[in-house]
């Protein structure tokens, strides 16, 4: 046991919910690589032993998802493993290290470490968390070739307890799935990782609270540790008093209650008091998400990132990839819209093996841009739009629009795509929505000119607040410059929705502003007719919208533009939403006490 005494912990909070409990550590630390140099008689043996190592590597992994499998009784988050099992096909890695072990007569141990590096290093070193995730696959695929090439076992062998709380540095798909699906643990925290982890993403897919990102967790506890997690903000107590216990144990039925209260209702429609109806979506990166999704009420799909398809492997996906995986998707939903976003690639998102010249990768050669100055890549994933589209309800979208001559570009291709299929006799919808991403000042600006030739406007407002106050949004010493309310960030979104509103298509919003309660009258007052978030975010925006009235907000929307200073009108929002929804949006609503 640690020593008496309660810390309290600051990390991402990767999947909310607050869970109390035992703690299991699990010792994930990094496995030491041998180094030798071979005899001329020893390279035809090393290769064998390489080759069997690969082998044994992807039995593990298959009898992993299989375990999954067999317990869920479907294919559902398997899509991870999957990945891994690719990638220990992969020619860059399987080819590289042959070549090392034969031509340089590394032993295949090392030959495999430094495979691995060189993959590594095709991604760009400041790329943001999801693609810094997408090298931790790498990682875990060579520590498992390594492992098994040293006669380790690569995988969690010991299984904890029910309801413990699981710690680790780190924690590979298989090690999560296999925690997860074996025993109901209570909750994750890990040193490392971001949301985008895959901790972090299945733990949200199966509404397991997870902390990821803490940092120095690991060194701090032991076994038997009692632990509270609370995975809406973020916060992880070491050995709380048992006055503390008690009052997490209180916040915890209050979560769970709130969450049932709100539950009750997620089947209803997000129509306002005056007859406005918003439709409430999600965002997601996996299939495995749907789930969580339809659970929470969620009417749609939003946004579907799929550069996912592209990541954590050397080579590209075939267009069978892609269309088996957005079937996949469009069949889950049902006759519920699917807005499919374009793969938003380039600057600092490149998967292995493809470069640009160093850039300012926010300004830089990504989205659109990069998608029509590779117009084979992008022309695989047009044809599996249009090929999955009789599978569903798909809507197609294109990122990072700066111009109406980037738009008729990508239909252009879009149509091209269409008439190769018709040649070949492909069946297809005729008609499929086609809409952009508004992220760019430059498209704010000149959005009544871009709703004359698409279908719908989504806004991605993480992009857009970044590029319209300059801020880079990963960046610490500036992040208390990124206000959502910001006065100009107010006036674009107004202009976008007048544009919208004046050439009779639908808005929708897709960035994180969209999933805060807060912002919801606003929103619903600037006429944004979609609002897409997390999961977990749905209930309680949906009851907002529910109990708010259209007019209202346009009413507080004209106030707020009045004002001058962010903090003036985020003051004004919150005295709003606090008289109007008293005890609802308030953090002691929902979650526990506040450390410190």
């Amino acid at each position: 046991m640690t020593p008496a005494g309660t810390s309290i912990l600051v990390g991402i909070a990767a999947s909310p919910g607050i869970a109390i409990g035992r703690c299991w550590s699990v010792d994930r630390r990094r496995v030491r690589t041998p180094k030798r140099r071979l005899g001329p008689d020893e390279v035809d043996d090393e290769l064998q032993r390489f080759k069997t190592a690969l082998e044994v590597s992807d039995l593990q992994l298959a009898e992993v998802k299989e375990k999954v499998e067999r317990k869920d009784g479907t294919a559902e988050h398997t899509a991870i493993i999957d990945m891994h099992r690719m990638m220990l096909r992969d020619e860059m890695l399987v080819l590289e290290a042959q070549r090392l072990v034969r031509d340089e007569r590394l032993n295949a141990e090392w030959a495999v470490k430094r495979a691995i590096r060189k993959i590594k290093s095709a991604f760009h070193e400041q790329a943001d968390e999801y693609f810094k995730e997408r090298r931790a696959d790498v990682d875990f695929v060579g520590e498992r070739i390594i492992k098994n090439l040293l006669g380790q076992a690569p995988d969690v062998d010991e299984l904890p307890p029910e309801g413990a709380i699981i710690v680790a540095h780190d924690l590979s798909p298989a090690d999560t799935a296999l925690l997860l699906h074996e025993r109901k643990v209570a909750a994750f925290v890990t040193d490392a990782g971001a949301k985008t982890s895959h901790t972090a993403i299945v733990a949200r897919a199966l509404e397991v609270p997870a902390v990821v990102g803490v940092g120095k967790i690991t060194s701090l506890v032991e076994r038997g540790d009692w632990i509270v997690v609370d995975g809406s903000r973020g916060v992880v107590v070491i050995n709380p008093t048992p006055g503390e216990r008690g009052d997490y144990e209180a916040a915890q039925k209050r979560y769970r209650a709130v969450e049932e209260e709100l539950l009750r209702t997620r089947d209803l429609p997000a129509r306002t008091q005056d007859d406005v109806t918003v439709r409430v979506a999600g965002n997601i990166e996996f299939v495995e998400e749907v789930p969580s999704l339809l659970s929470h009420g969620g009417e749609a799909i939003g946004l579907y990132r799929t550069e996912f398809l592209f990541l954590g492997r050397p080579d590209l996906p075939s267009e069978e990839e892609h269309y088996q995986n957005y079937k996949r998707v469009l069949e889950a939903l049902g006759p519920r819209p699917v807005t499919i976003r374009t793969f938003d690639l380039g600057g600092d998102k490149l998967p292995a093996g493809m470069r640009v010249p160093a850039e300012n990768p926010a300004l830089g050669l990504r989205a659109i841009r990069y998608c029509l100055r590779q117009p084979d890549l992008f022309k695989a994933q047009l044809r599996a739009l249009l090929r999955a589209s009789v599978h569903g309800n798909l809507k197609i979208m294109f990122p990072m629009i700066s111009g109406v001559a980037e738009l008729r570009a990508a239909r252009r291709m879009l149509d091209e795509a269409r008439a190769e299929l018709a040649r070949e006799g492909v069946k297809m919808k005729e008609e499929i929505p086609v809409g952009i991403m508004i992220e760019l000042p430059s498209a704010a600006m000149i959005s009544d000119r871009l709703a004359r030739e698409c279908d719908f406007f989504s806004i991605g407002t993480n992009d857009l607040i970044q590029y319209t106050i300059g801020i880079d949004r990963q960046n610490k010493d500036v992040a208390y410059l990124y206000k959502p309310l910001h006065l100009a960030v107010l006036r674009m979104l107004d202009i976008i929705c007048s544009a919208a509103r004046t050439a009779g298509i639908p808005v929708s919003m897709c960035g994180e502003m969209a999933g805060e309660p807060v912002n919801a009258l606003v929103l619903v007052g600037l006429g944004v007719s979609e609002l897409s978030m997390n999961g977990p975010s749905i209930p309680l925006v949906k009851r907002v919208v529910r109990a708010a009235r259209a007019a209202d907000g346009r009413a507080l929307v004209a106030r707020l533009l009045a004002l001058t200073t962010a903090d003036d009108i985020e003051r004004e929002v919150r005295v709003e939403m606090s008289r109007r929804f008293p005890g609802l949006l308030g953090e002691d609503a929902v979650l526990g006490p506040v450390p410190g």
